[in-house]
Parts: structure tokens; sequence; C-alpha cells
């Protein structure tokens, strides 16, 4: 219905319940949109201009207009609102844990650990949306101009562990993923389902 706003950024405000309320001004008309926390860096001061992609939400009679910083964040929460039990708060705590990207990486990779640390989503929430999303999205990213998971990277029965590992030893989710991108080239690591190993190059690699 409502594609995007393009307007002045008019006032921010944080209502509770961990939500952003923004107000857009589109030709002398306020539009208030719920935006996910991390929206709030990229916005513009007061008074400049803006845009944000959009979603109306339905839900009895009460509307909720979404906004989000760009296209195919918008267009991933609209997938991830598809899959049988997860509501338009929680689709936005996924994206504002995660970002669009990461988010993505994570539900190809089956990395549930990783989905679940969003507020409100437990292990099982976190498996459906693995189950529903993951053959979708390995065909959506490419058309959404998203990073690709890496290829040649640890097989997915031990995947999760050795970014799990990683990530306690304080790498971000980027920086693992390329190191596992990397070292996955060489023929002899990609055979193998050892865990530490692959926890060990990959530790090499970024340490260079």
């Amino acid at each position: 219905m409502i594609s995007y706003l393009k307007g002045s950024l008019a006032a921010v405000h944080k209502p509770g319940n961990h939500k952003i309320i923004v107000t857009l001004e589109v030709n002398q008309v306020g539009y208030d949109l719920q935006v996910a926390a991390r929206q709030l860096t990229s916005l513009p001061p007061l008074g400049e201009s803006t845009q944000l992609f959009t979603h109306l939400y339905f839900r009895d009679d009460q509307a909720t207009l979404f906004g989000f910083g760009g296209q195919a964040e918008r267009d991933l929460f609209r997938q991830l609102i598809g899959v049988s039990g997860i509501g338009p708060q929680v689709a936005l705590a996924l994206l504002d844990t995660l970002g669009d990207a990461e988010l993505v990486q994570a539900i190809i990779a089956g990395n549930t650990r990783l989905i679940s640390r969003a507020p409100g989503v437990g292990s099982k929430t976190a498996e459906r949306v693995v189950l529903e999303l993951k053959t979708k999205l390995q065909d959506w990213q490419a058309q959404a101009g998203l990073p690709s998971v890496p290829t040649g990277g640890p097989i997915g029965a031990i995947h999760e562990e050795v970014e799990v590992t990683l990530s306690a030893l304080g790498y971000s989710q980027s920086e693992i993923l390329k190191a596992l991108q990397a070292v996955g080239r060489h023929s002899t690591l990609q055979k193998s389902a050892d865990p530490e190993t692959w926890v060990r190059e990959a530790i090499a690699w970024l340490s260079r």
C-alpha cells in the first residue's frame, strides 16, 4: 500500500517496551513509524530529510506502520512475519539484534544459537525460522544484493559449533565468516569434520 515515505524527520519517541517511534513529515502530514533501535544511528538530525521503506501491519482494529532503512530489510521483515508464530515485534527484534545481512547468513547456515539471541526468540522458534526460510533466502539474498554465505566453510554439522567458539573468543560475526571462507579454500581442511581444527585455522588467519 505504501512502499516508502520521504520527508523530514519531525520527532523520535520512546514510549516504552523497547519501542522506537519516529515521526516523518511528508507534505505537511505526520506519519508515525516504528523502527528498530539500530535504525536510530542512520537517521539524520531533526528537521532534515530522510527516506524509510514501510510495511503497514493490520491486527484486529489496529494498524501499525513499520519503517526500514532499505528495501531489502523491509522485504526480509515481510518474510519473517510469514513464518508461523513470528509476529512483527519478534521480526523487528531479529533485525535489530543481527541486521539483515547477518540474519540471512545465520538462517541459511542453520545457526539457531545466533538467531535465538534476539529477545523473545527461543530455540524452537529459531529452528522454525530456519526450517521455513532457509531455502527461500538462498535464492532471495542474491536478488536483494546481500552478501552470500561463505563457500568452503565447515560442514553444517559443525558450522554452528565453530562459530559459537569463535564468537565466545570475541570475534564478530563478519570476522568469523571471512575467516571461515578464507581457510575453507584449503582442500585438506574442507574434508575435516573436527571443529577444533577449524577454530585453530580461523584464529591463525585472524591473527595475521
